[in-house]
């Protein structure tokens, strides 16, 4: 199984968590958000280093987070950008690995993504130079344009797209550098390769993988915990 540094950015607010302050900073079973995440990759040995690009006031902050729960894989803790994009770029400059090494992307907010998913990930990434994790779409879907139906759209084809997004150092480093200088900005990181005509490969993951976004996405997160609770003790 081949080694992976992990990215993750929590220098957004998240305003629509309407929490008053940085989300990661919530706790969910008593231990911040953030911490949960961390954790995942904490104790994935396949995991060489972590790199959590924060906002600038809360740099000392989540580094004292990290040192108190004890997560020793995080390498550096840098200051992000004014959009997610250029957070993710920061990072990317900070670490330390080869072009051909696989560097993973993932939601600070998504702490619940399994590490048999993950090593999926690294290995179509490895193979193909870019893949995502993500689940079909369950709804039907509908264009809409000014409240008016225009277009049921056949859902067969759609997929959910989560994090980890991961990539040969090489590929997701160029796409950003082409991207920065043309002024693109793109919806994640994987579209920033399928810009430069790049194929991008899917890893079907499960629906468990959520990201925390509003007030009502922490009581999934609690069931989810709970259910996983019960799983381990069956």
């Amino acid at each position: 199984m081949k080694k992976y540094t992990v990215i993750i950015p929590a220098a957004g607010q998240g305003k629509r968590m309407a929490a008053g302050r940085n989300k990661q900073f919530l706790l969910l079973d008593d231990k911040p958000l953030i911490i949960h995440t961390l954790s995942v990759f904490e104790q994935d040995p396949h995991c060489k280093g972590i790199i959590l690009v924060v906002n600038k006031q809360e740099i000392d902050e989540m580094s004292a987070l990290a040192k108190k729960y004890g997560i020793k894989k995080v390498e550096q803790v840098v200051c992000g950008g004014e959009e997610r994009q250029h957070s993710v770029f920061a990072g990317l400059k900070a670490t330390r690995s080869n072009d051909e090494d696989i560097v993973l992307i993932h939601d600070g907010a998504r702490p619940f993504i399994k590490h048999n998913h993950i090593q999926e990930l690294v290995q179509s990434a490895f193979d193909y130079g870019a893949a995502v994790i993500a689940v079909p779409v369950k709804d039907t879907m509908k264009q809409v344009v000014h409240q008016q139906v225009t277009n049921t759209v056949d859902r067969s084809s759609l997929w959910a797209i989560q994090t980890p997004q991961a990539f040969r150092l090489s590929v997701i480093v160029r796409a950003h550098e082409a991207a920065e200088y043309k002024g693109f900005l793109g919806t994640d990181d994987a579209s920033l390769v399928e810009w430069m005509d790049e194929p991008v490969r899917i890893v079907e993951g499960d629906y468990q993988n959520i990201k925390l976004t509003t007030p009502e996405d922490m009581w999934f997160a609690k069931a989810i915990m709970e259910m996983r609770k019960e799983e381990t003790n069956a």
